[in-house]
């Protein structure tokens, strides 16, 4: 089972990165939005530690809850069955709340187009060299090349549209960057960590997020039943700003399952940064493209569009000390795959519990502990139309 809470902020929030900045005059950025699933798996799990009253120096030693929250959330090196399952924006609408999500990196935009462009897998002529290591390169079939239209989310309809690979268009399908967030610079000065006092010539600028009325952020957890907050406050980001939580109704799109059945190919789009052994490949990849996917399925990675990595970080709050900065695929990379030996029954119940299960079902990497936290999500979409 899992249950899904709409997260809304109360104040300007500081969904901090991993550049640090603290000289005079220096400026701190937000951290790309939608923050690291992290942040709400830490928020989220701080509140169901005070609720319980638990001794949170003794869990950050080791200590493991009793009962039913134990079971949940295990302690800080062995976690439990606690899993952020899905953590994107969210938009409050008349009937519930819809998922808000980046452009994935196969959706381009141009400013003079009402419809957004797909990327293609195609065969290259052995004349072109490039560096793609896939048998076929991810390429955006135009009559003219143009720089693409930045700021735009997938809105419900749009996320639909997308991962039964139909046409998407601006309306009704996308919303912009200014109807979701404004940006809030503050002005803080430094203070003498012994004094408390101000530290002359030490100002700084830091950008905060304001979100828009009804805009919040959607979760799903799973493996927490019973034990997670149903509503109330937590302490969300940098400055343990104030955000509400609370039960929440929402319909998750999915792809045609009977074509993927049929077609025996499919996409895998990563919902959050991916963070794997061999750097943008899939858990499961061999060096052939052959992916040892969930129960045993078998599929060929035909072609891949990875922007550029991340590097994820954070701070560990129970052990005081910073977490190992990892190299991270983007959320929003895709993954087209062929399965034409696949039963297209057996290909879609296993690609629907891949879905439920996220990666952390076929590697552990890199922990337990960043599974949880809602890395290496993943949705699944058809291969979109010709």
């Amino acid at each position: 089972m899992a249950e899904t809470r709409f997260i809304a902020a109360l104040d300007v929030l500081f969904p901090r990165g991993n550049r640090l900045f603290g000289d005079a005059g220096q400026h701190g950025e937000a951290q790309q939005m939608p923050p690291w699933p992290s942040l709400a798996a830490g928020a989220i799990r701080s509140r169901m530690l005070a609720d319980g009253a638990v001794d949170l120096a003794g869990f950050a030693n080791g200590q493991k809850p009793t009962g039913r929250l134990g079971d949940a959330l295990g302690t800080p090196t062995e976690p439990g069955s606690f899993r952020l399952a899905w953590f994107s924006l969210g938009h409050r609408n008349r009937v519930g709340i819809e998922p808000i999500v980046p452009l994935p990196a196969d959706l381009v935009a141009h400013p003079d187009e009402d419809s957004l462009l797909y990327l293609k897998p195609q065969v290259v002529s052995e004349r072109l060299h490039a560096s793609h290591s896939t048998p076929q390169l991810a390429m955006l079939c135009q009559g003219k090349s143009r720089k693409p239209d930045g700021g735009l989310w997938l809105n419900g309809a749009g996320l639909a549209s997308y991962l039964r690979g139909e046409a998407v268009r601006r309306e009704p399908h996308t919303t912009t960057t200014s109807r979701l967030w404004s940006s809030d610079p503050r002005l803080g000065i430094a203070l003498d960590p012994v004094t408390r006092a101000a530290q002359e010539g030490r100002l700084y600028t830091t950008e905060g997020i304001a979100p828009h009325t009804d805009v919040g952020f959607l979760a799903v957890i799973s493996g927490a039943d019973d034990v997670i907050p149903k509503n109330g406050l937590i302490r969300l980001g940098g400055d343990g700003r104030g955000a509400r939580i609370e039960p929440c109704q929402t319909k998750f799109p999915e792809p045609d399952w009977d074509r993927i059945g049929r077609e025996r190919r499919f996409r895998i789009i990563l919902t959050t940064p991916g963070l794997f052994e061999n750097g943008w490949r899939l858990s499961g990849l061999a060096d052939n493209e052959t992916w040892a996917g969930p129960g045993g399925l078998s599929a060929r990675l035909v072609s891949a569009a990875v922007p550029r990595a991340q590097v994820v970080s954070g701070w560990d709050l129970a052990q005081r000390k910073p977490k190992p900065a990892l190299r991270a695929a983007p959320a929003g990379s895709v993954y087209w795959f062929e399965a034409p030996d696949a039963e297209g029954s057996a290909l879609m119940h296993e690609l629907r519990r891949l879905v439920t299960l996220g990666l952390g079902y076929l590697s552990q990497y890199p922990d337990k502990t960043r599974i949880a936290e809602g890395f290496n999500n993943v949705m699944v979409a058809n291969w979109t139309a010709a």
